[in-house]
């Protein structure tokens, strides 16, 4: 075996152990929710942001915060609410009477992960704020722009719009989240464990960090050698063409979407040890990484069929690649 191979295998055998212990430590906190906790872990190693919805109680905020915890690096969490100010997430300039210059106070987006709790709670103009920060990890104020430090992630937590006291987060927006979740009910074993374990202590006071930022980086280079074949990019681009052509969707997936779809495939490769994307990555994330940036038409709409119905019903139609690894 060559030494390029062997540091290979040894990369992934290093992702998947750490992968394991994020996920068991997440676990400790959330209860009965294996299947949303992975959803987490691709989207952090594929250098993604989260959003996390549903209705209020369901543990969303723990599940952003346990998932922060997790890691040791800078946390900041932003509360949303109408008030808030986007100078209070990226920061603003203060003129220092002393030596007569303004001085730079970094907002809370300054810090690697950033927690953002019930993010549709404040204005589109402070959801704004957010954009630069999202896309290009670096934040400007006054015409200076001032750099964000790797590893950079935005979780977010939002209500549905029917809850009083929304806004509908905008179509931008929702576009630089690489993936959504919703949390669901959880099934009544876990339930009553959670009565059990939550009742008398706080279960997120006990977690400690189980690995850190510097080596998340790493992580993320491995995620970065995962091979992607021509016939499965082509696929993921059948598959975001569908949904642009779909008559039960008015907004299609973007370019973005379809970007966002290839890394989040490639880190759930990793996870599953394997260097190279196969087309069931691909159809196992088209729901949460595309479901949030489509908006269905109004007939479909009225047939009771939401985003992630119709995605699903593509993932079906649009054939499989006949070689499915190159």
């Amino acid at each position: 075996m060559s030494t390029t191979a062997t540091s290979s295998a040894m990369d992934f055998d290093e992702l998947t152990e750490v992968a394991g212990r994020v996920r068991r430590a997440i676990e400790t906190v959330i209860e009965g929710k294996p299947d949303v906790v992975e959803v987490a872990v691709t989207v952090l190693l594929a250098e993604g942001h989260l959003l996390i919805e549903d209705v209020p109680g369901v543990g969303k905020t723990m599940l952003a915060k346990a998932l922060a915890k997790s890691i040791d690096c800078t946390v900041r969490r932003i509360q949303f609410t109408p008030d808030l100010l986007p100078s209070d997430i990226t920061g603003v300039s203060v003129f220092n009477q002393e030596n007569r210059e303004f001085e730079f106070k970094p907002g809370a987006v300054f810090a690697n992960i950033v927690v953002g709790d019930e993010i549709n709670r404040a204005s589109p103009k402070t959801q704004a704020a957010l954009l630069e920060s999202m896309e290009e990890r670096q934040v400007t104020v006054d015409t200076t722009t001032y750099q964000l430090e790797a590893p950079f992630m935005v979780i977010a937590t939002q209500n549905p719009i029917e809850m009083e006291g929304t806004y509908p987060l905008p179509e931008a927006q929702r576009d630089r989240f690489m993936a959504r979740l919703s949390m669901g009910y959880p099934e009544p074993a876990a339930e009553l464990r959670m009565l059990d374990g939550h009742a008398a202590a706080d279960p997120l006071a006990a977690l400690q960090p189980v690995t850190d930022g510097q080596q998340i980086l790493r992580l993320v280079k491995t995620v970065h050698s995962v091979h992607v074949s021509e016939s499965v990019k082509e696929y993921a681009v059948a598959l975001a063409g569908a949904t642009r052509r779909s008559q039960e969707l008015r907004l299609g997936a973007s370019p973005r979407a379809t970007l966002h779809l290839i890394r989040a495939a490639r880190a759930a490769a990793a996870l599953d040890a394997r260097e190279f994307v196969l087309p069931d990555d691909i159809q196992e994330l088209a729901v949460p990484v595309l479901a949030h940036r489509v908006l269905p038409a109004a007939e479909a709409h009225l047939g009771g069929r939401g985003a992630a119905d119709i995605i699903s019903g593509l993932v079906a139609s649009v054939p499989l690649p006949r070689n499915r690894r190159d």
